[in-house]
């Protein structure tokens, strides 16, 4: 059953985007550099301007505030922000220990100075942060480009673990490798934000 539908979608020109996601999937999108697939997620995300149709279970994003929006439709970028002093400070509640732990991280974590944090730890506590609000749709954006290879096939299992819970993941990425790996089905896109869908990665 189709739970996510965007159709004849425009954004900072780019588009028209059309394309549906069932419950449980993670659909792939690749493309080279500059062809709009930041902005596109960044438009679901309702936090660019969009022309066009965007239903989650057939709500539409205008019909709720968008905070609530981007809570059901996360954005988790490549470089998450980070505004206040301490880690904690930044998630609703607690993640899991068994998450944090899963990607290679202690609970302790969350008592530290964002400051202390490499890169790749942001990048696994982005997707934690999101993750805490029990999403419904999870946009991705190059998530895993600072990790090392235990801590990408980490990422990647925590998040097919949660898609198994009904959870949809778009995620974004230039490594065709990890698109077959998690990734049945997916988009390319080129210049001007052309979307084409394919079934193989290679």
């Amino acid at each position: 059953m189709t739970a996510f539908e965007v159709k004849d979608l425009s954004y900072g020109g780019f588009g028209p985007v059309t394309f549906a996601m069932r419950e449980g999937e993670i659909v792939g999108v690749s493309g080279p550099s500059g062809c709009g697939k930041t902005r596109l997620l960044r438009a679901l995300a309702d936090m660019d301007p969009w022309e066009g149709t965007i239903a989650l279970q057939g709500v539409a994003p205008t019909a709720i505030p968008a905070n609530q929006w981007r809570r059901r439709v996360a954005y988790v970028p490549a470089e998450s922000q980070w505004w206040f002093d301490s880690v904690g400070e930044h998630f609703s509640h607690a993640p899991e220990d068994a998450d944090l732990r899963a990607l290679g991280l202690e609970p302790e974590v969350l008592g530290w100075p964002v400051a202390r944090l490499s890169s790749g730890e942001k990048q696994r506590l982005g997707l934690l942060r999101s993750l805490v609000n029990q999403p419904a749709v999870l946009l991705l954006d190059e998530p895993t480009a600072h990790l090392d290879t235990a801590r990408t096939r980490a990422f990647e299992v925590l998040v097919a673990g949660r898609c198994t819970t009904g959870m949809m993941a778009l995620w974004v990425t230039h490594d065709p490798e990890q698109l077959t790996r998690v990734a049945p089905r997916g988009y390319r896109m080129a210049a001007g934000g052309v979307w084409k869908e394919v079934d193989t990665w290679m």
